[in-house]
């Protein structure tokens, strides 16, 4: 089993592969900006085209830049406090800026770690059952879309479901996101919502992760506080935040 601080390490590596950057440039005070290659060992859900990409763990910015950005970027981390640049009214700035490039904020999310002082095995009035991949095959469907991603099955690799007679009710799933790391969904059908469900399936799924000698990440939105919840009701901490800049075009195509 790993230590908070192995954990912690692990997804600075995996975080300083993604953004092309060193591990340490986390811990530094000062703001760190460095040119943004997308490795094949990056999370299997960055996909380019990629302007920038602005990481936090705390202590400062990392971003990671392709060259004809930079200086822009540059300017707005040192217009603002490190924590404001990923908010708005500063974040307004940096819209008007990109806009004659051609590209816009696109996502922006709150990353949890398990913290092992917290994490352990929850329960439920329900039956959990640990699912491998071969049980995924027919739960390809809306209710699902969380827990499980239909356009990169080959990565779904473990859940735990929760079932009332044999009928799901509830689904935690992971997809194996990176090589050390795999990636929590959860999904829980309404009416059966509030009822310990969610934490029972995320605890029970993040343990059995960590026993396989992989580190469990819950990702979220900071205004989907039911999820933000769930994470910390399940044993898991904030870590990391991020932003990504991709082409308007991109952005606009989403929001149809």
């Amino acid at each position: 089993m790993f230590s908070n601080q192995e954990i912690l390490k692990i997804a600075m590596q995996q975080s300083a592969i993604d953004l092309n950057a060193s591990d340490t440039d986390f811990l530094k005070s000062a703001n760190v900006v460095v040119e943004f290659s997308l490795s094949p060992l990056a999370r299997k859900y960055y996909k380019e085209p990629i302007a920038c990409n602005l990481v936090s763990y705390g202590s400062n910015i990392v971003a990671s830049v392709k060259g004809e950005y930079r200086e822009l970027v540059e300017e707005y981390l040192q217009k603002f406090e490190f924590f404001h640049c990923f908010e708005t009214p500063n974040l307004h700035w940096l819209e008007e800026r990109l806009e004659p490039f051609g590209q816009k904020v696109c996502f922006m999310a709150e990353y949890f770690l398990p913290d092992l002082n917290k994490l352990t095995r929850l329960s439920c009035d329900y039956e959990l059952k640990v699912l491998e991949q071969k049980d995924f095959s027919e739960l390809y469907v809306p209710q699902w879309s969380n827990a499980l991603c239909k356009d990169r099955k080959e990565l779904d690799v473990l859940g735990v479901g929760a079932f009332e007679k044999g009928k799901l009710i509830g689904l935690a799933a992971c997809s194996a996101d990176c090589e050390e790391m795999w990636q929590i969904g959860v999904d829980v059908l309404p009416e059966y919502r509030r009822k310990g469900i969610a934490s029972a399936m995320t605890s029970n799924l993040a343990v059995e992760i960590l026993e396989r000698g992989k580190v469990p990440f819950y990702c979220c939105a900071w205004s989907n506080i039911r999820s933000a919840r769930n994470a910390v009701k399940s044993g898991f901490v904030p870590a990391w935040v991020e932003m990504t800049v991709k082409p308007k075009n991109i952005v606009d195509e989403m929001n149809k």
